[in-house]
């Protein structure tokens, strides 16, 4: 698909129309899923996620070539409200080091076979502070949701996006906490690693945000709570789906900016698997929101997008037992 948007009601028409599912792509991988050799549900969840992947592709023996990883960065104007333990220079810096292979998604994408890249986002201008404004105008959120479609190689067969920018998890948060209602404190975390008075600050700055811009849809919510690498990540799921590319969610930031599309279009997930559910606290709970189970948990809180590429190689391993498996006929076993 070749479709492309200028502003936000022409990305929501994207959003409604997306493509769906194949049942019968998924029927077939269920069928042959029931004729390999092995007792019925013995490889559990690895099963089901290789019948989705089928599905999405529209291919009952899929195999997955051809990763990609992403990672977005952007700068939060809310970081003058002192929520982050770490300066807003530290973005660029690690940026840098994506760019030079030195981060940890670089050594996780390259053990998954994924290609990878990392794109700033206007690194010198942040977003305004939404405490007082809106996070960005009309034109700066489709700038970046623009990013994000443009970035999804056509040839990929499956995605994985990740962030960085100091002060994101206070993006995020807010967006959870104005998506899903509850206190403020329900959703905010230590993120870089604040102490106990900047938790509590952090929990200030995102109740002022979210009783100041309430109202609207998932992208209104993203909008004026949001940063421009959520945008982009926002930007890459659609694509994602318009292209029929599984996509394999990070953690906390990753999960809060894709709720604002399943809040603006319901299904608008239904090609994303959670990659891993993070020690960001109120990560598990937006993934209850969203009904998506994890793959892993292994207390990482890192972002970049790392836990969805870990989780890359076992979305690999569910396929390539589903696609080179053999079936009792081709394996001349008894089935009985």
């Amino acid at each position: 698909m070749s479709a492309t948007f200028s502003t936000l009601d022409e990305f929501r028409a994207l959003l409604a129309d997306a493509p769906q599912v194949d049942s019968k792509a998924m029927g077939e991988a269920e069928e042959r899923n029931g004729q390999l050799t092995k007792p019925p549900g013995a490889l559990g969840r690895l099963e089901d996620m290789a019948i989705w992947y089928a599905g999405w592709r529209g291919n009952p023996r899929p195999s997955i070539e051809a990763p990609q990883v992403i990672v977005f960065a952007g700068n939060h104007g809310v970081t003058a409200q002192g929520v982050s333990a770490f300066p807003a220079e530290v973005t660029e810096q690690m940026v840098l080091n994506f760019q030079h292979g030195g981060a940890a998604i670089n050594q996780l994408s390259k053990a998954a076979g994924a290609s990878m890249d990392a794109i700033a986002l206007s690194l010198d201008t942040p977003t305004a502070d939404f405490t007082q404004a809106p996070a960005m105008d009309d034109a700066d959120v489709v700038t970046a949701l623009k990013t994000g479609w443009d970035a999804v190689s056509a040839d990929a067969d499956l995605l994985v996006v990740g962030e960085m920018g100091i002060g994101n998890t206070t993006s995020a948060a807010a967006i959870a906490n104005a998506l899903y209602g509850g206190a403020a404190e329900d959703w905010v975390g230590r993120g870089t690693g604040v102490d106990d008075a900047g938790l509590v600050n952090k929990a200030r700055v995102v109740r002022e945000g979210v009783e100041k811009h309430a109202g609207g849809d998932g992208l209104d919510t993203l909008q004026r709570l949001g940063g421009r690498e959520l945008a982009a990540m926002a930007g890459a799921i659609a694509r994602a789906r318009s292209l029929r590319i599984p996509v394999i969610m990070d953690g906390f930031i990753c999960t809060s900016a894709a709720a604002t599309l399943e809040a603006t279009q319901k299904g608008a997930l239904d090609h994303v698997i959670a990659g891993h559910v993070s020690a960001e606290a109120a990560h598990g709970a937006v993934l209850a929101q969203l009904g998506k189970e994890p793959i892993l948990s292994l207390n990482m809180r890192l972002g970049e997008g790392s836990g969805g590429a870990l989780a890359i190689n076992i979305l690999k391993s569910a396929v390539a037992c589903h696609s080179g498996m053999a079936t009792f006929a081709e394996a001349g076993v008894s089935d009985a």
